[in-house]
């Protein structure tokens, strides 16, 4: 009896690690690859170069808002089923469309790889196809931007600057890469840039009263008088003979603004262009109007780019991931 008790418990110990071999065998997928803001499009040409292709391009190459001139929210590579294969399939970030027996519009995850979004839309005819894509589009932006900007994350996460003058100043931490430096910094305010190629990126933190911003019909305009007094005050312009310059907010384009979560609290979202007072310099630039009750206040955080005759979706794009790791307390 002994015996068999103990021959039982052997084979039901060999089953379990058998089991699990087998399922970690099965869970295991590879790292997905790709450049970030990188879509790949799966659909055949026929298909690409004819209606369903403009939508596609019409929702996820859409001109980002707030931008000097028309940048994509995504860099599209297109390919045909027949080369759909290999590491392709490690895209962290996939389109795949066709006319098929079924219709489907969803957004799958880690399909193929890890970290991985895949936007499925499928019909039994053309019309149908466009459809699933008209109407699955606006869900499969919303993943694959919060895929990219968590990717983005990931990688500016490897060397991130030991600074506390955020904590010092306003008891936030933000994680920020190594190559930011502090160049300013007042009572309540502090700048942070790192140099690129033909000019610089910045991140300012600064509060405002909790009572700011209560009117809804002047709230744009709110935003604007807030820019620009902190940019007169903080943010100088070159030096010109006979000139006052400083950063305000450009004049001919209202900011867009959105609603937000930042560390947890409600928070507006800003996105316009800059130029500088009797100057000629300008760019983008992305705020965050955070609601800090507990503090009695209105955090204001801001990321923006100078970068003349260059593009400039992927200096914001990193911004605003720098941006979203605020933590209040």
């Amino acid at each position: 009896m002994k015996s068999l008790r103990t021959l039982l418990v052997l084979a039901i110990t060999i089953s379990f690690f058998l089991s699990c071999k087998n399922k970690n065998k099965t869970d295991y997928k590879p790292s997905s690859i790709g450049g970030i803001n990188t879509l790949t499009v799966v659909m055949d040409n026929d298909l690409w170069n004819g209606p369903a292709g403009d939508k596609i391009r019409e929702h996820f190459a859409a001109p980002l808002t707030g931008m000097i001139w028309d940048e994509p929210k995504f860099s599209i590579n297109q390919i045909p089923k027949s080369v759909f294969s290999g590491a392709i399939r490690n895209s962290r970030s996939l389109i795949f469309a066709d006319i098929d027996t079924v219709s489907i519009s969803h957004v799958k995850t880690n399909l193929y790889a890890r970290p991985q979004k895949i936007g499925v839309f499928k019909g039994r005819t053309l019309d149908e196809l466009i459809a699933n894509i008209e109407n699955k589009a606006n869900d499969a932006i919303a993943g694959f931007k919060e895929l990219e900007i968590e990717e983005a994350q990931t990688r500016f996460k490897r060397s991130v600057s030991k600074e506390k003058v955020l904590e010092e100043k306003f008891g936030v931490s933000m994680t920020v890469p190594s190559i930011y430096k502090v160049g300013k910094q007042e009572d309540n305010f502090v700048w942070m840039d790192r140099q690129i190629p033909k000019g610089h990126m910045n991140i300012i933190v600064y509060s405002m009263p909790e009572d700011s911003f209560n009117t809804d019909s002047t709230f744009v305009k709110d935003i604007i008088k807030m820019r620009d007094s902190i940019g007169e005050k903080y943010v100088p312009g070159p030096d010109m003979p006979g000139k006052v310059t400083y950063m305000i907010t450009e004049k001919a384009f209202a900011p867009a603004v959105f609603p937000a979560e930042i560390g947890g609290k409600k928070a507006a979202e800003v996105r316009g262009i800059w130029e500088v007072k009797n100057d000629f310099m300008a760019g983008p630039f992305l705020t965050y109007i955070i609601n800090d009750e507990a503090n009695k206040r209105k955090l204001v955080v801001e990321g923006f780019t100078f970068a003349p005759a260059t593009e400039k979706r992927d200096y914001m794009f990193e911004l605003e991931a720098i941006l979203k790791t605020l933590k209040i307390g």
